[in-house]
């Protein structure tokens, strides 16, 4: 019974109706698209770290995120194999630099991960079977996720648009080299971008160092260390931090993962943008909904106060407006929900990102929204307290 009274009060006046639907699966699309990006973000800047192989890494102490470039001595890593329970290690190179497009010829950023290709750091099997490719001397992989800056490298190798593929060239350079290095695209593999990286290119280390000539085989940016089976982590751990010199960091693929989140989520802009920009978006959701709310509870006023001379207590009338709070929030988020579908599918093309709907994020979403639309009710009600019948009839 009291599920009709609060629909016909919201419908009685159509347009303001569907306005008023309007009005919030903006809203919803808006807090949908926050989140979708602030995800992206984070999935993006950490999906490199997931791919590693290894049970430990090592990072500079003064490491801040992956795109911060911070070497540190390759002895530090081998110092590890002394300890019981480490298996092997495998030195890291990573480093950005310009890529020349070889059809328009402007340089962009990308981002270099180069190892000995001989024992694979990766867990991903696209990259692990084209490392004999990288073997061979001046031959890369290519990201064929990249962004489109970087010209039709992968379209052109995958379609064979050229004569022969193997003379698919790119011209490599560090930031401050003037004259670039002609390496050879031997293969493709897809990670994609990240808000901090444009895309990827793989090499062996000794292809890196006949590349860029500033750097030093004793540096690497970053260690992986494979452990024995059976063996106490935790111990292991402590016995290097406890041995090793303190110019390095010893952290599970976990802490790994998390302190790249953090430096985005918490030292960044961004990442408080993003915060900023929900609760924005939350707010002006309760001002509008209140608005609505309050201007129905006006209109309905006589109504309201009819009821209460017919006996119903003030609580009934309270139903009534948290239930139209409910309708508003579950009629809203449905359309906001398929609309957001297509914009997200449209983000991820332009923008190359991991923009993608989630189970948890649709249940936040809707539980937010209707925690909006029931804060605006309970503003609204003290409207009813003006529904007196002494005073209206």
């Amino acid at each position: 019974m009291n599920i009709p009274v609060a629909w016909l009060q919201l419908t009685q006046q159509r347009v303001r109706f569907l306005a008023t639907l309007a009005g919030i699966s903006f809203v919803v699309i808006l807090i949908f698209m926050q989140f979708g990006f602030q995800d992206a973000l984070y999935s993006s800047a950490t999906q490199l770290h997931q791919t590693f192989k290894g049970d430990l890494f090592v990072i500079s102490s003064q490491y801040n995120a992956l795109t911060s470039q911070q070497s540190f001595p390759r002895n530090r890593l081998y110092q590890t194999l002394a300890f019981n329970g480490v298996e092997s290690v495998n030195p890291v190179y990573l480093q950005f630099a310009k890529l020349k497009n070889p059809y328009t010829g402007k340089k962009n950023p990308i981002y270099v991960v180069a190892f000995d290709p001989a024992n694979s750091v990766f867990d991903l099997p696209q990259i692990n079977r084209l490392l004999p490719l990288i073997q061979l001397p001046n031959t890369v992989l290519f990201d064929q996720a990249s962004r489109p800056e970087f010209g039709a490298i992968a379209r052109n190798f995958n379609r064979g648009n050229i004569k022969n593929q193997e003379d698919i060239k790119v011209e490599v350079s560090s930031y401050n080299a003037s004259v670039g290095y002609k390496v050879k695209i031997g293969g493709l593999f897809s990670l994609g971008p990240s808000f901090g990286v444009d895309g990827h290119l793989v090499m062996s280390y000794s292809t890196l160092l006949r590349t860029f000539l500033d750097r030093e085989a004793s540096y690497i940016d970053l260690g992986l260390i494979n452990l024995k089976e059976n063996v106490d982590k935790e111990i292991i751990i402590k016995h290097l931090k406890d041995n090793l010199p303190n110019d390095i960091k010893i952290l599970t693929r976990e802490e790994y993962i998390k302190f790249e989140r953090d430096y985005w989520s918490l030292r960044t802009p961004i990442g408080f943008v993003f915060s900023m920009m929900t609760i924005m978006g939350l707010v002006v959701g309760i001002v509008f909904v209140y608005q609505i709310l309050y201007s129905n509870i006006s209109t309905n006023l006589v109504a309201f106060a009819t009821l209460k001379a017919m006996g119903f207590k003030h609580n009934y009338l309270l139903k009534i407006v948290f239930q139209q709070a409910l309708l508003l929030a579950v009629l809203s988020y449905i359309p906001g929900l398929i609309i957001t579908f297509g914009l997200y599918d449209i983000a991820k093309d332009a923008t190359k990102l991991p923009i993608i709907m989630t189970w948890d994020k649709g249940i936040l979403v809707i539980s937010l929204v209707t925690s909006m639309c029931l804060v605006s009710g309970f503003l609204a009600i003290q409207k009813l307290k003006a529904a007196d019948p002494a005073d209206i009839f």
